[in-house]
């Protein structure tokens, strides 16, 4: 029996771009911020892959990889469309349970359903119905297993196109050729971390107990991990959103001191406007600047709970003073910490109201005249196009504030 199936797609802003522009297909592409060799994949098709192409490689070295390779400017808007268009397909074979990110999705699986040979077959008429309605070049990987963890591992195991299962009967022998790094929630921090306690293997790190997981993780997740690996299905735990951000890569005529500081403020402006749709509240903000030859600027400020703009673009200007002169800049982001939900919140000083009272007046303008109706008169200049972050899907508002 399994209670989980789990959806990712393959390669997947290439493969719609694929799907897009026909002449694009069966070719090895790179998906693109801007047209600049300086700049670096956001994601690169399997014929792309099979140099050695991948996420973050530089344009130019992508390039010297894979002769031939065809550079594509992201559509964003583009992806945000078939991805609920793909949502809708997989709904209409089984409720999806949970969007995890811009490619990825899961699916509680009941009754019936968790017999194996269904589940199967349900994962074919998923990959099918994908393909009919959506698009013949869109693939996907589906994990099936006992709970969500291990149906995402799955999911990695064969791409693309893959279809695996994971029975209570096949653990832990089945996740025995991966890698720790292969399983979710272990980057490269935790491998060191756990190198450092002589776990080298998914076998090493299934003979701990689930009290040397604890200590490896620092708490309660590491006893979760123990029991996820070993099939239990264990209950969600209550969470709240920690972080909101943006990031940007400069294009060439806005990299300067000036064009980083400009974008930046729309940035801001864009995590404001999302915080208080969220209706959360932060205490922190931190910047950074990527440059072309030397290491990345960031640095960071705490100040009193807030969801206003103006709050935030004059933490924003106090950071700024400390930006390295003379330097060149690549790519800069933004991103607000200590987020507390509204209901937690308490009102301070008569001014915080006030200026949280213009903040969404300003919102309410803007949804009905258009994002750039009513802004800050110093918010002026380039634009700071949305971008996907695969853990966050942009509404349709976010792209109308876009030039």
């Amino acid at each position: 029996m399994v209670n989980w199936l789990f959806l990712d797609l393959n390669s997947y802003f290439a493969s719609v771009e694929q799907e897009l522009r026909p002449e694009l297909r069966a070719k090895p592409v790179a998906v693109v911020p801007l047209m600049a060799d300086t700049t670096f994949c956001i994601a690169a098709s399997y014929e792309a892959k099979a140099f050695g192409v991948k996420t973050g490689t530089r344009v130019d070295e992508a390039k010297k990889m894979c002769p031939g390779l065809l550079c594509v400017q992201a559509r964003h808007e583009k992806y945000v469309e078939y991805h609920h268009k793909i949502v809708s397909a997989v709904d209409s074979c089984v409720p999806v349970h949970a969007v995890v990110s811009i490619d990825e999705m899961a699916a509680k699986l009941t009754g019936t359903q968790r017999d194996v040979a269904k589940a199967t077959q349900l994962a074919l008429d998923i990959k099918q119905k994908i393909k009919s309605t959506v698009g013949s070049t869109l693939r996907c990987s589906i994990g099936l297993a006992t709970n969500r963890f291990l149906a995402k591992v799955g999911s990695d195991m064969q791409k693309p196109d893959g279809l695996t299962v994971i029975e209570q009967k096949d653990l832990p022998d089945i996740l025995f050729p991966l890698k720790t790094i292969d399983l979710p929630g272990i980057g490269r921090n935790m491998e060191r971390r756990l190198q450092e306690r002589e776990i080298f293997t998914v076998k090493d790190l299934l003979s701990r107990s689930e009290m040397d997981l604890r200590k490896v993780w620092g708490g309660v997740v590491g006893e979760r991990y123990w029991h996820l690996l070993r099939g239990e299905d264990l209950e969600g735990l209550e969470t709240h959103r920690r972080t909101v951000g943006h990031s940007h890569v400069l294009p060439p005529d806005e990299r300067t001191r000036e064009g980083a500081f400009n974008v930046l403020q729309k940035l801001v402006h864009k995590a404001a406007t999302r915080l208080r749709r969220m209706n959360y509240w932060c205490s922190s903000l931190s910047v950074f600047v990527k440059f072309m030859n030397r290491p990345k600027w960031d640095d960071y400020v705490n100040f009193v709970e807030c969801q206003d703009t103006l709050t935030l673009l004059e933490a924003l200007q106090k950071l700024w003073r400390g930006f390295p002169r003379n330097a060149k800049p690549l790519a800069v982001g933004v991103v607000l910490y200590n987020l507390v939900p509204d209901h937690l919140h308490n009102f301070g000083m008569f001014d915080e109201e006030k200026r949280t009272g213009l903040a969404k007046a300003m919102d309410k303008l803007n949804s009905k005249f258009g994002k750039t109706a009513v802004h800050f008169g110093e918010m002026t200049g380039r634009a700071a196009p949305t971008r996907i972050a695969f853990t966050n899907i942009p509404d349709v508002e976010d792209f109308e504030f876009d030039e």
